[in-house]
Formats: structure tokens, C-alpha cells, sequence
């Protein structure tokens, strides 16, 4: 596993907008086309994954989001302890989809650094650094779009009302919490 430092040290509340790191959560994305492919993975993850553009598919402990026609990203709903990265989840995965050439499965979890942000005002700062319209978006829970944010590609997940979770590659992950940050505290 990666040993990392969080991006936010302490939860960020600036105004009406919070804003804390989800970690560690295990992060999958899957990739393939076949009948079979979304038959095994239905059966292993105990959920259909979403076909519709932009929607996403939640059970107890995991979250499916469609990225494209043949792409999806799984995230686990609970957090995980920090001392390993064996997933017993995506094992499973990997040996039933990877190795029957099905389809890939790869593990992302210490690519992308989650957020949750919270707040009445978040798609006032979305929209003053995306060129996603977001009006379709924060109406429909579960809704997803991928889109760029201050310049940055992030994926973007409508949790519940006024909640989002937001995907972002560790690298980018600290210069957007402080563009958030900023970006806040001039509501």
C-alpha cells in the first residue's frame, strides 16, 4: 500500500461548505463488454452494474459508478484498515473477470483521494471552475459525471442532497482543496 499523508489534515469549513477526505476506501475499476463480463461481476458484487450514461448503483457495501459504455468504478461504502493493500474483493474479482480474459479489473484505490463535500453553495464552486452544466445533476441522487474542476479531471458522485463525493488523482488532490477552500470562502 501506499503510505501517503492525507490531503486534509482537519475537515474544511469554510462557510456553508465542508469538505473531509474518505480514507481509506478500496477503489476498483472494472473494464468489459461481454454478456458474460456483467454477469460475473453481477453475481460477485451481489449488484447489477448501471448501463445508463452518468448513474450510478448502490447496495450496502459498495458503489458502482458508470464511467463509459464499458468502464465502471467500485467503491467500497465502508472504510478499510490502512495496514494493507490486499482486497479480498478485488482478488476475487481479478481471478474471476482478469484471468478468464472476461474483462479488466485494477486496483485504484491509491490513485484517487475521495472527498466528501457538503454545503447548499458546493455547485456555486462547481460550476465557477467546470463548464458541466449542473442543474440536471444535483437533482437526481446517484447521478455521475466525470468533468474538469480548476483544470483538474475529477469525477463526481451525487451522494445524497447537497453531498457529493469527489474522485481526484492524489497529485492533483491538494492544489484542489485549496481552489475549494478558496473558492468557499468568497461565497
Amino acid at each position: 500500500m501506499l503510505n501517503y499523508n492525507s490531503v486534509i489534515k482537519n475537515e474544511i469549513n469554510q462557510g456553508s461548505i465542508s469538505v473531509k477526505e474518505i480514507s481509506p476506501v478500496i477503489k476498483i475499476n472494472l473494464r468489459g463488454k461481454k454478456r458474460e463480463f456483467l454477469t460475473n461481476v453481477g453475481k460477485n458484487l451481489n449488484m447489477i452494474l448501471p448501463t445508463e450514461a452518468n448513474t450510478s448503483t448502490t447496495s450496502d457495501k459498495l458503489t458502482a459508478i458508470w464511467l463509459s459504455p464499458d468502464e465502471w468504478m467500485v467503491v467500497s461504502n465502508e472504510l478499510v484498515s490502512k495496514d494493507t493493500n490486499k482486497y479480498e474483493l478485488q482478488e476475487m474479482l481479478f481471478n474471476s473477470i482478469s484471468k478468464t480474459t472476461l474483462g479488466a479489473v485494477v486496483d485504484v484505490t491509491d490513485q484517487f483521494v475521495q472527498l466528501e463535500l457538503k454545503g447548499e453553495n458546493i455547485y456555486e464552486i462547481f460550476s465557477a471552475g467546470s463548464p458541466f452544466n449542473f442543474n440536471e445533476f444535483k437533482e437526481k441522487k446517484g447521478s455521475t459525471t466525470q468533468t474538469i474542476l480548476n483544470h483538474v479531471d475529477v469525477i463526481l458522485h451525487h451522494k445524497d442532497e447537497n453531498v457529493v463525493n469527489l474522485f481526484v488523482r492524489r497529485s492533483f488532490a491538494e492544489h484542489l482543496c485549496s481552489w475549494i477552500e478558496d473558492s468557499a470562502s468568497r461565497l
